[in-house]
């Protein structure tokens, strides 16, 4: 009978009694795939970062709150694979002017979101989803100036450096994307 029964061998004890499969392996060379024992993201990289997976690759969204001038009043970053309504909340909570109307794209269709602007007194203009059941009704002739956001993301694309994100940390290209939209502000200045 072995004395060493259940005690782990280096590979180079392989051939010396005990039961096969007990032996423990060098480095990489483990009997079944598995993480490091770190695991987990490197400090400051994924979520952390507004990093994330979507159908476009390693991406970013970014959400902005604009005035109807299309002037830029707030902006919000998540991943790449978060849904639209993830930005919603914290837009609503940097400005807190009162607003008479909120005018979004389809991606914040939600019923959280129509509730919240109820109890805020203010009039959600948000197209219904394809699939919804019962669609909510929007305000076709308002929901025409929509096109002021996208104005004002076209605006910020111009800067490679916002279109592409080549900035490794969440706070460096948000300060980028706030740099340039104060440049944008520029030419309201002397009117506001």
């Amino acid at each position: 009978m072995d004395d060493n029964r259940g005690v782990r061998r280096h590979a180079g004890d392989a051939g010396r009694g005990g039961r096969a499969g007990c032996q423990r392996r060098h480095d990489r060379q483990h009997g079944r795939a598995g993480t490091p024992l770190r695991g987990g993201d490197k400090k400051g990289t994924g979520h952390a970062e507004a990093l994330g997976r979507s159908r476009g690759g390693f991406t970013t969204k970014l959400h902005a709150r604009c005035d109807a001038q299309g002037r830029p009043l707030a902006f919000v970053l998540t991943p790449g694979q978060a849904h639209d309504v993830q930005g919603f909340r914290p837009l609503m909570r940097m400005v807190a002017d009162r607003i008479d109307a909120l005018l979004t794209d389809k991606g914040y269709d939600a019923d959280a979101i129509r509730e919240e602007l109820a109890v805020g007194k203010v009039e959600a203009v948000i197209p219904a989803k394809a699939n919804r059941r019962n669609p909510a009704p929007h305000d076709r002739a308002k929901y025409r100036w929509r096109n002021r956001i996208e104005r004002l993301f076209n605006k910020l694309k111009n800067w490679r450096r916002v279109a592409t994100r080549y900035d490794k940390t969440a706070d460096s290209y948000i300060g980028f994307v706030s740099l340039a939209s104060a440049l944008l502000w520029l030419p309201f200045v002397h009117v506001a």
